[in-house]
This record gives structure tokens, sequence and C-alpha cells, in this order.
């Protein structure tokens, strides 16, 4: 049976063999980023409710993690933002208390950590990782589009009062747009803006698949190596590809609905896929093939090269 809520285990550029959880249907979001990979928000809210069923995800997760397979994290990200599901929470009790070996990961915009609630829900994880690409009210909009309730100093004070909260790690992510986000002045208030939220480290992102902008273009590594520098004494970190040998260990099975499971949630190429999935390129290959002969996937021609893209 199909894992509707579950996707992966893949491999992450930050977090290795990571089983993913979406809790989102497509696409609801706080924001509506020029950047997101998972292309434009239908719907943008800041209202909290069980927008797919908990007892469905609870029961899902049993059955995959039974076998205790080998995690690196289970990571709440996906389609949408993850902290909108009213009961979050209940899932992440779940885990700590049926699974406590494996660690979990949020990935967030950090958009609604001004609500208490959100702040409450979000105790039991041992990394999250929020985001925050710009300080200046300009520029915050040009590249988050956000839902009109909310301020750039609102989503700045509720990271600050999670961090004063939370006892584990954050890793504040920065996605750098060339010619948006790079210039001097932008840089300087979110080094000062990084200063008072005091993540234990920061982590520079850039365009890795196609945005909805052909505006937003990929910072060079030697931009973001400046931006390190200029972020001194600040840890940041460029986020990379690890070097991780193109395996998933062998209890852990990947089927062609997790091809498609993973490409309904981002556009791929055939590298990433073999990365991100664990798949050697001759496994991969026969699998693409079925899925474009059987009209699941089609294929996207961009300037950054050719996307696989769940029909």
């Amino acid at each position: 049976m199909k894992n509707y809520m579950l996707f992966g285990p893949l491999l992450s550029r930050r977090l290795g063999i990571s089983l993913g959880i979406d809790l989102m249907p497509f696409k609801i979001c706080t924001m509506n980023c020029i950047y997101c990979e998972s292309g434009n928000s239908e719907y943008m809210t800041l209202e909290r409710n069980e927008y797919v069923n908990t007892i469905d995800v609870i029961n899902e997760l049993g059955k995959y993690l039974r076998s205790f397979p080998r995690l690196d994290y289970i990571t709440f990200s996906g389609r949408g933002e993850p902290t909108l599901h009213s009961k979050i929470s209940e899932i992440t009790r779940y885990l700590k208390s049926k699974f406590p070996a494996y660690k979990l990961a949020l990935l967030t915009n950090g958009s609604l950590f001004f609500r208490n609630d959100v702040r409450s829900d979000c105790m039991d994880y041992d990394l999250v990782i929020p985001s925050l690409d710009a300080v200046s009210p300009d520029t915050f909009q040009k590249i988050n589009r956000p839902h009109e309730e909310l301020s750039n100093i609102k989503i700045i004070n509720g990271l600050n009062k999670f961090r004063n909260e939370f006892d584990n790690m954050i890793w504040l992510e920065v996605f750098i747009i060339p010619g948006i986000n790079d210039s001097i002045e932008e840089l300087t208030l979110l080094k000062e803006t990084i200063k008072f939220i005091s993540p234990d480290k920061v982590q520079l992102n850039t365009l890795d698949r196609p945005g909805q902008s052909d505006n937003v273009k990929r910072a060079t590594n030697n931009t973001l190596l400046k931006i390190v520098k200029f972020f001194d004494p600040i840890h940041t970190d460029i986020i990379s590809y690890y070097n991780y040998p193109i395996r998933i260990p062998e209890n852990v099975q990947i089927s062609l609905s997790q091809i498609l499971s993973l490409l309904e949630r981002r556009p791929c190429t055939f590298y990433e896929l073999s990365r991100i999935l664990g798949f050697n390129k001759s496994r991969l290959n026969k699998q693409i093939q079925t899925l474009l002969t059987d009209k699941l996937i089609t294929t996207k021609e961009t300037a950054h090269g050719k996307y696989f893209v769940h029909c």
C-alpha cells in the first residue's frame, strides 16, 4: 500500500538517510516564495488545522517503522508549511514514545513561531531548521511573498522567542538570490538579525532546482564563500551534496511509488534522483523508463537541465 503522507527514504544533503513526513495537501502555505521548488502556493493561510488525518499518519509511520529501518532522521517537511498542522505534536509524541531511537527534524519557514501554541508544539524535535531570507521589508516581500498578516518583524521576533525556549539544535537557513538579497546592506541586516536569533549555525542555500520565477538565479560558490566570510564569526556552512555512496542500505526498500512520491513534491534531475534515492544509475534508468512509458511522469527542459516532473 502506498504511503500517502510519507516519502523517501532519501539521501538528504544535510540529514543523511531521511524519511519525510508531509502533513500538508498541495500546496497550502503561509508564504509563496519565489524560489520554492514545490511550485506556486495554491492557498495561503495562517489558520492551523488538521489538514491530513493524524491517525492515518501515525498508522503509516507504525507500519513503516516496525522493521526499524536505518534512518538518520525522520523529517517533517514537504509541499507546504508543516507547522500549520494543528496536531503535529501528537505525531512527534507518538514517535518519541514508540520509536525513541530515531531523531526528529523539522524543516519550516519559521513564520508561525510568533504563536505560543506553535512554539509549544515544536519542543520534541532534535533539530529545527527554519529559514530567514531577508530582513528589510521590501526584500522580504519580494522573496517570500507572505500572507498579508505576516511581517518580517513578527517572524524574526518569533524565531528569537523559539530560540529562548528551545534547548536543542537550530540551524537557520538563508536562501541567497543574486541581485535581491546579496547586497552589503541586506547582508548586514541579516548578520545583525542572526546574532539576535542566535541559532547554532547558519546554512547558506541557493537555487538547486527550478523556482517559480526565471529571475531567480543561482549564486556562485565564490559568492557564497564571500558571504561565509562576511558573516564571520557566526558559524556558517554552505549547503552542498554530501559525499554519500549511491546506495541505500539493503533493509530499506525503494519502489516506483516512492519515486513518484518524491516527484510529487519537487522536480529532480536524473542525477538528483540517483543521489537522493540511493539508486545506481542502471536500476534507476529502468524505473524512469517505466514511469515515462506509463505517462506517470514527464520531462521538463530548463536552463538548469532536464527535470523529471510528476504528471
